[in-house]
């Protein structure tokens, strides 16, 4: 088959482009943005063609799918609608690659990304599994049997899949532009978890909680109400260890090198997920102990006494607990968020939360609010200015501006968000560079 995916360097659509072309598919792409992207890099690998134009040849066979980021006014997909080629949504895509493998559906609105990583790092060095990450990270083959899904709930795109198990690491408010309320996002994830034969869920989350299942169910957390339990956790700037229980009786002690009780709850729904598939538990510690976290998520650098983490944190939960991260693995360092917000609707609804996550910073700054499927005049008194306002000693920042950080000579400097945050991210660096 040949497949043509317009929006190539979206996480999503670059991952699925790897998938599509390990299976033995002729597999090409468009793209809006010129420069290189980290999701690129699997697609480079493969030799996949990129293209940036909007009148090379396309075959009359080809099968094209497209990023929701593009809209249906975008010119490529204005033309491949003119040649009448076939075109199939990107999530029902997917969903007809779940059903051909027993599937691992991972959801929630936090940590879908490490925890789907973790259990595919795992089952591939043990059992093999085909995978699909949100960071732009696939493989597939079609020997395997077993397929580790990241599950996005965005425009409810996971009704698509077909899980044999659903992992819900968590329940919040997100995706305000298509969700009205946290009912309907609870709602919606009942629906998905539904589908499954095995649930898998973070018992400790009371949205979690609230989720009316009608198939097996194992819970997961620190909370003694859970099937799976985490105890005697100890938290150091080495990483994280803790003893995990299983209906009460001691299953093992387990060593990871990521930090924050995020993390460990991340690790128990890889740990019960490959305990289901008869993955031994020895192969399980000894996987996880070298346990290499996914693109975007805490990557460190060092230059001297200042330490870069690029994060894909972008809801306040999420930014909150990559502070605290920080936090645990650089205790003698002052720590400095940098963050760009990403869509209105989210700042809008959440900037209460932003501000108080941004609070537990030693020193915070903010971006304009980045967005490219909303019209900043639809929300006229949303700004990165509200956030600064709220946030004590606070300041605005910019690619232009980045040299503000030099200042900060002994600190942990966190930059956060799911849009272009590496741009300024990579501008401070050689700033960096230049001044040692």
């Amino acid at each position: 088959m040949k497949y043509y995916c317009i929006g190539i360097k979206g996480s999503g659509m670059a991952t699925l482009a790897e998938i599509l072309f390990d299976l033995g598919n002729d597999v090409s792409g468009y793209d809006d943005y010129k420069e290189y992207k980290f999701t690129q890099e699997g697609i480079d690998k493969r030799g996949i063609k990129i293209y940036y134009d909007t009148n090379h040849e396309i075959d009359n066979d080809t099968i094209v799918t497209y990023s929701k980021a593009f809209s249906m006014d975008h010119p490529e997909i204005k033309r491949v609608k003119q040649l009448g080629l076939k075109i199939i949504e990107y999530n029902e895509l997917l969903g007809h690659l779940s059903a051909e493998f027993k599937t691992i559906g991972v959801s929630g609105t936090h940590g879908k990304t490490t925890t789907s990583t973790m259990i595919s790092t795992v089952l591939k060095q043990t059992k093999g599994c085909n995978y699909f990450i949100g960071d732009g990270t696939g493989f597939a083959d079609d020997k395997n049997k077993l397929f580790v899904l990241e599950s996005c709930e965005y425009k409810k795109h996971f009704l698509s899949y077909q899980p044999y198990y659903a992992v819900v690491t968590n329940i919040e408010l997100e995706h305000t532009e298509c969700y009205k309320d946290i009912n309907e996002i609870i709602e919606t994830f009942t629906l998905f978890a539904n589908k499954a034969n095995v649930v898998v869920a973070c018992g400790d989350d009371l949205n979690v909680r609230k989720m009316k299942l009608n198939n097996k169910v194992i819970y997961y957390g620190f909370n003694d109400d859970n099937d799976v339990v985490a105890k005697n956790v100890v938290l150091s700037k080495n990483g994280s260890e803790f003893d995990v229980y299983v209906n009460k009786k001691l299953y093992g002690h387990f060593d990871i090198p990521v930090f924050g009780d995020h993390m460990v709850l991340n690790a128990l729904a890889c740990i019960t997920i490959c305990d289901l598939e008869g993955v031994k538990k020895e192969d399980i510690h000894n996987t996880l102990e070298t346990f290499s976290n996914a693109k975007r998520r805490f990557k460190e650098k060092v230059f001297g006494n200042v330490v870069t983490i690029d994060d894909y944190a972008h809801h306040p939960t999420e930014i909150k607990v990559t502070i605290a991260s920080a936090r645990q693995k650089y205790p003698n360092k002052e720590i400095v968020a940098v963050f760009l917000p990403n869509t209105y609707s989210r700042t809008e609804a959440l900037m209460d939360d932003f501000v108080s996550a941004l609070k537990s910073a030693d020193k915070a700054y903010v971006m304009d609010i980045h967005c490219d499927r909303e019209n900043k005049e639809d929300y006229p008194n949303v700004s990165s200015d509200e956030i600064i306002k709220k946030v004590p000693d606070s300041e605005k920042i910019s690619i232009q501006t980045v040299d503000k950080l030099l200042k900060h000579d002994n600190a942990a400097i966190c930059f956060m968000s799911c849009t272009n945050i590496y741009e300024i991210e990579n501008k401070f660096e050689e700033l960096l560079k230049n001044k040692k």
